[in-house]
């Protein structure tokens, strides 16, 4: 995967403004929780029809690619401060889901695995 020439990147960006210090686990969690609601307040209240509309919008789809790209900067940001390995947390992660959600029960299906 690429996250090391992001997190490369990121790290130059913020490393350049002194802001280690503002990215403290809490904070940055804090950041990842406010941009993706800003991602969720995009689709509020819009049917499926309206949600459609939105990314086939040149300026809507910029608004939305913006805040998808705040949440992955707060991610990766975390990632690489407290050496989370993010390739191994999400290949752990599928196996947890693939355990979970077996393809042939759950295809079609959008229920809990605890439900």
């Amino acid at each position: 995967m690429q996250f090391d020439a992001l997190n490369q990147e990121i790290r130059e960006f913020c490393d350049e403004r002194d802001w280690e210090q503002f990215h403290t686990p809490k904070d940055l969690a804090i950041g990842l929780s406010t941009e993706s609601n800003e991602l969720l307040e995009q689709f509020r209240f819009k049917d499926t029809e309206e949600q459609a509309a939105l990314l086939e919008d040149a300026g809507s789809r910029q608004a939305i690619e913006a805040e998808l790209a705040d949440v992955l900067f707060f991610t990766l940001r975390f990632a690489d401060l407290y050496d989370v390995d993010l390739e191994q947390a999400l290949a752990d992660k599928l196996d947890t889901n693939r355990e979970r959600y077996p393809k042939d029960e759950y295809a079609s299906s959008n229920k809990k695995y605890d439900e």
